[in-house]
């Protein structure tokens, strides 16, 4: 992967990460990372909780070894599709939007080092 590539990855992961609006997953981020240790004031999702890319677009490199807390979220898109007029046996294509569960882990704010430059 080029580093542009890897630029734009870790740009849109952040983007969505603090632009997010869903609360579902606050529970289990809070609840997984007091069970690793960390004090309940300190975990603030979209603030310091980000995943390993949205790190990096921020500066920081997540420690090898370290475990995050596995999320669910959706991932949202569009599909083209083929759509014949049963009257005219026309075919279309359409445009259809869809959401897909996907899973990402989390990483807390206190198991990453600043990125040396």
């Amino acid at each position: 992967m080029t580093k542009p590539d890897r630029q734009a990855i870790q740009q849109e992961s952040l983007s969505r990460a603090i632009g997010g609006q869903s609360l579902t997953n606050w529970p289990a981020i809070i609840h997984g990372f007091v069970a690793r240790g960390i004090p309940e004031g300190d975990i603030r999702p979209r603030e310091n909780v980000f995943t390993y890319h949205a790190w990096r677009a921020l500066g920081r490199q997540v420690r090898k070894g370290a475990h995050g807390v596995k999320v669910i979220t959706y991932v949202h898109g569009e599909r083209e599709e083929s759509e014949v007029k049963a009257d005219k046996g026309e075919e279309k294509k359409v445009k259809r939007s869809f959401s897909r569960p996907w899973t990402a882990v989390v990483f807390h704010v206190s198991q990453t080092d600043p990125i040396a430059k």
